[in-house]
């Protein structure tokens, strides 16, 4: 059963939160990320990249430790300060399209290793390395791992009634979205809602494999310590429904030695193949695929004769499009690092996938249906793994908003 607790968090003041939390450091183009450290000294942008200017000359333990330094002064000016009572952490974003809540709280490592705590993606050593020691030396975690529980009308009305008071933190940001954060620290409320998650057999991760896999070798480093904080992770819990889970569609360089018409007709071993000259298509549902081809789209849905398959992951778009096509016809092996490969997120237009391939760039793109929540737990409960690139999941945390120290 899932074991979740509450935890003394460091959070920005009100005054400031707006002006402290950020995105996560990649998603910011040079000049924006520029302005930032130039013109806003609170942002958390300086403590998770001091060394920014300079990179490629500092040293990995060298950098974690300037972090860690970083972060210190930031608490000795009370731009960030910890709270004095364990608690959990009602936290709201309300995008343009969408409002997602969920639960801050620590969930535990046991569980994780245990498998009550679900996983579905492959994981890098080498980053996972990385990340661990980025928390080790700097001693704090501040992006949760995305986990979703089930759908439980109990969770919800307790979220509803927590969520009608006076909330903490209500900020907004450039990208026009509004955070919400409530601060649950009564300790009989605390005990019901972990009564609660007891009740729940599995959490399942929706992001933060690496985070996750990092953090347990975290825990195993400390096993003989008393402290027992490096025992839990960072959680941002949400219901499986209110997850929002977006494609992405696949670019290629060229069609790997093939005539347009040799690649055509492979194609139509496993497809129908049906040419939609200047009319986009987009997919409406599995095994429908979109492809655009010398200035004309095409829709590609798979032959009923093939549509049969003997496990989760053999059903997934993204492996099917892998074994079907861009393995045998277009020689992709390495889904992670062959460079004629690249993504497109399915929050972008799937025009974007049409200007890229007039312009010269890729010869072919493939436009895909998203995955939904059921198909990443049959994933996890098989204990299979999903192909790289195979779902954009928000929300999405900013840095900076609750800190977990360890």
């Amino acid at each position: 059963m899932a074991k979740i607790v509450p935890f003394k968090a460091v959070r920005p003041t009100r005054d400031k939160v707006c002006l402290v939390t950020c995105r996560s450091y990649e998603e910011y183009i040079n000049a924006e990320l520029a302005a930032q450290l130039d013109f806003n000294p609170l942002s958390f942008l300086h403590i998770l990249k001091p060394a920014y200017s300079n990179q490629e000359t500092v040293s990995y333990e060298k950098r974690y430790k300037q972090v860690s330094q970083k972060y210190q002064e930031f608490k000795k000016e009370f731009i960030l300060v910890k709270d004095k009572k364990p608690a959990i952490y009602i936290h709201k974003i309300v995008t343009k399209t969408h409002s997602f809540t969920g639960i801050i709280v620590g969930t535990s490592i046991e569980d994780y290793n245990n498998d009550v705590v679900k996983k579905h993606e492959d994981i890098l050593d080498f980053r996972v390395r990385l990340l661990k020691e980025y928390m080790n030396y700097s001693e704090f975690n501040t992006e949760p791992v995305l986990m979703t529980y089930p759908d439980n009308k109990t969770i919800e009305n307790w979220i509803y009634n927590c969520t009608q008071k006076l909330a903490d933190f209500e900020f907004s940001t450039t990208k026009k979205e509004i955070h919400y954060l409530w601060k649950i620290d009564d300790e009989l409320e605390i005990n019901w809602i972990q009564g609660i998650f007891e009740k729940t057999k599995n959490l399942y991760i929706a992001d933060g494999h690496h985070r996750s896999e990092a953090a347990k070798l975290l825990s195993q480093e400390n096993r003989d310590s008393k402290n027992t904080v490096k025992d839990y992770l960072l959680s941002y819990l949400i219901s499986e429904n209110n997850i929002k889970i977006y494609e992405f569609n696949r670019l290629i360089k060229d069609l790997n030695g093939l005539s347009k018409d040799d690649f055509l007709q492979k194609l139509n071993e496993h497809f129908i193949v049906e040419l939609k000259n200047q009319q986009p298509f987009q997919p409406i549902e599995k095994h429908q695929f979109g492809m655009y081809l010398d200035h004309d789209f095409y829709s590609l849905i798979l032959k009923p004769e093939h549509c049969v398959f003997e496990t989760a992951l053999e059903s997934l778009d993204t492996q099917i499009i892998y074994k079907k096509i861009l393995s045998p016809l277009l020689n992709i092996q390495d889904l992670r690092n062959d460079e004629r490969i690249e993504y497109i997120s399915g929050k972008q237009s799937m025009l974007e996938v049409k200007r890229k391939v007039d312009e010269g760039e890729f010869e072919i793109g493939f436009i895909m249906f998203p995955s939904n929540i059921q198909e990443i737990k049959d994933l996890a409960d098989a204990n299979l793994v999903m192909p790289p690139k195979s779902t954009y999941i928000e929300p999405k945390f900013r840095s900076g908003l609750v800190i977990y120290e360890l």
